[in-house]
């Protein structure tokens, strides 16, 4: 802190264009730059240490005159106790001149302002002192052979820094009498001074060792100072960067600031040249409202003149075709569409003989399709392909001369929605022709035969009740699916008692595994709970995955579900030895009109919906389904709900 007080750390910066008229002056402090900070916390710190200091030398000078005047105290204590021992044999022998001796003498050795030994008043007429440090106050210079009395209790004296202790005497075979000791105590200031001496010494060895780190440490931390003085003016509008420059030779810390403020002025011009450049660019080549609407298309478009050269290409059209926009304007339309159909449809508008627009679909089977109602980038880099375009050509006239425009559309999804469409109509009208043939054979059978054999009346009505519960079921996942589809499936929770629940769905599917010789096993715990849910809605996936099972196992198989019920969910499995599921079909069962890629099943009516509204209708009540498969060894599918009312 010598010739840098009051001067601007930074000065312009070096080289790097940001201060051209040197530094700017700044008010003059007693502190250099950034060093404020810093040196009120190295204040702060001396401060907390004296004030530490201190408190911790008057506490010492009190423990100490605490601990001396309890030791003088006990030391006292300790010389009565030992002259009242002694005094007592000697004068119950009459040893007088023993006695005064050791008091004389206990007075001199100990520092005693007082010690005395007395009689009770009037024993001896004209006095009562018996013995005492100062020969001078002894009135009673024979001892009596006997007396009475108890000698009377020393005034209380109340003197500051004295100790004042007195003991009773039994003298054998005499009387009683009392030993009175005093001792003054004087302050050690010389102990005293000697450790306020010692603590001001530590006091200064560590102020100087605190300085001496705040020498060693003022540079790197005046960087820092010097730096939030910065960015506080920085926050308070201050841009300038040679005003928030610091001064180089604080170190690594404020160069690296200074950089820093550098690149920012670097950036911030660079920005405002790149955003002249835009607006000016903008006003050379603004895009007309026609432009703009043409990138803004979901369809491709391409404009063609007489030469078949693309003039126009939007973005779209550079994601349909898997080839940049500005590749594709300028060039031949040949090299950019190779479907025969398509460049002679174009040539023939070209040519004028071919006057309405023409629809031509093409099926790329190498390609993947793109999101149907996806807006494509205006220009990829890594352009998505659809699976089936669709090229619409329509003739463009404009200054005589003959030009094509052509659409393109990506129609990928349209087409596999109307082939799942066409599937699912096959299969639900299969799916209800079969139960509606049977009731009808079975009611024609009991009209014609039932007069005359009850049990093949009973037999057929039991056949058309089972086939009337399967064709309310299909009826039912129908409009389950279009809910699905509308968004608008609900669940009507009531009380779901399981027992009639598991019994209805064994007495539906005991026929139909009799037929096929499957054993069919329900593996039930004694007690089931009633459960909270919709009982036609998990009724209808319990028969789905029920009746999958039995589907897909060939004759003579097995088919068995568990169940298992605790407080809190409850798990039904459906274990069969069909012909399994591989695993790249397991990741899409549950798709909606997804049917096996297996030849055989093929052969089994389904229509692809039944797994994909069951986890439906479970998830909904807060559950789920899984699937474990292997091929030809059999499937196993669990379904857990919550026992309790818990939406998905």
């Amino acid at each position: 802190m010598d010739d840098t007080f009051g001067t601007t750390p930074g000065g312009p910066l070096p080289s790097n264009g940001l201060a051209s008229d040197g530094p700017r002056p700044r008010r003059r402090s007693f502190l250099m730059n950034g060093e404020s900070a810093v040196a009120s916390v190295a204040i702060s710190v001396a401060a907390i240490l004296l004030s530490g200091m201190a408190a911790l030398a008057w506490w010492t000078t009190q423990t100490q005159r605490a601990f001396l005047e309890a030791g003088r105290t006990e030391q006292v204590r300790a010389v009565g106790s030992l002259l009242a021992e002694s005094a007592e044999p000697l004068l119950a022998g009459n040893e007088l001149s023993a006695v005064r001796r050791m008091v004389a003498e206990a007075a001199r050795d100990h520092n005693l302002s007082a010690c005395r030994i007395v009689l009770p008043a009037g024993v001896v007429p004209g006095g009562e002192v018996l013995a005492d440090a100062n020969p001078s106050l002894i009135n009673v210079q024979k001892l009596p052979a006997t007396w009475a009395g108890v000698p009377a209790a020393p005034q209380a004296r109340a003197e500051t820094g004295a100790v004042a202790v007195s003991y009773p005497l039994n003298i054998p075979g005499r009387g009683l009498a009392r030993l009175e000791i005093s001792a003054g105590f004087n302050d050690p200031f010389a102990i005293y001074w000697q450790t306020l001496a010692g603590l001001g010494v530590i006091g200064s060895a560590s102020l100087s060792a605190l300085l001496i780190l705040y020498r060693r440490l003022r540079r790197r931390l005046i960087a820092f100072g010097a730096v939030r003085e910065s960015l506080l003016a920085m926050a308070a509008g201050e841009s300038d960067a040679a005003a928030l420059a610091v001064d180089r030779e604080l170190g690594p810390e404020a160069r690296a600031w200074n950089e820093m403020l550098t690149d920012r002025e670097k950036m911030r011009r660079q920005s405002i040249a790149e955003r002249a450049k835009e607006v000016l660019g903008a006003r050379r080549s603004a895009k007309g409202d026609l432009d703009i609407v043409f990138d803004a298309m979901s369809q491709g478009l391409l404009l063609v003149d007489d030469k078949m050269s693309v003039k126009q290409a939007n973005g779209a059209a550079a994601v349909f075709l898997q080839a940049k926009r500005d590749k594709i304007q300028g060039a031949a339309l040949a090299t950019v569409i190779q479907q025969a159909e398509v460049l002679e449809a174009v040539r023939a508008v070209i040519a004028g003989s071919l006057r309405r627009k023409t629809t031509i679909e093409v099926e790329q089977t190498s390609q993947v399709p793109v999101e149907p109602g996806a807006v494509p980038p205006q220009d990829p880099g890594n352009p998505t392909s659809p699976g089936v375009l669709r090229f619409t050509i329509r003739p463009v006239r404009r200054d005589d001369s003959a030009s094509a425009m052509i659409l393109i559309e990506d129609i990928t999804q349209q087409r596999v929605a109307e082939e799942s469409r066409n599937a699912f109509v096959a299969q639900a009208t299969h799916e209800l022709r079969t139960p509606l043939t049977n009731i009808r054979l079975y009611v024609e059978t009991a009209i014609d035969e039932g007069d005359k054999d009850p049990a093949l009346r009973g037999k057929c009505l039991n056949v058309i009740n089972h086939e009337t519960r399967r064709l309310e079921r299909i009826v039912g996942e129908m409009l389950s699916v279009a809910e699905i589809e509308a968004g608008s499936i609900q669940i009507k929770r009531d009380d779901i008692r399981l027992d009639a629940l598991f019994e209805e769905l064994k007495a539906d599917y005991a026929s139909q595994a009799a037929d096929k010789s499957i054993a069919l096993n329900f593996d039930l715990p004694p007690k089931l709970p009633v459960i909270q849910g919709d009982r036609d809605k998990l009724n209808l996936a319990l028969h789905n995955l029920l009746g999958n099972a039995l589907k897909y196992t060939p004759d003579g198989g097995e088919v068995t579900l568990s169940v298992e019920a605790t407080d809190k969910q409850l798990v039904v499995s459906v274990r069969d030895t069909g012909i399994g599921i591989s695993p790249d079909d397991a990741d899409r069962i549950f798709d909606r009109f997804y049917r096996a890629k297996d030849p055989r099943v093929s052969k089994v009516t389904g229509s692809g919906l039944g797994l994909t509204l069951a986890r439906e209708v479970v998830r909904l009540h807060g559950g789920d389904i899984t699937v474990q498969s292997q091929l030809d060894k059999g499937s196993t599918f669990t379904l857990t709900v919550p026992t309790v009312a818990e939406a998905a």
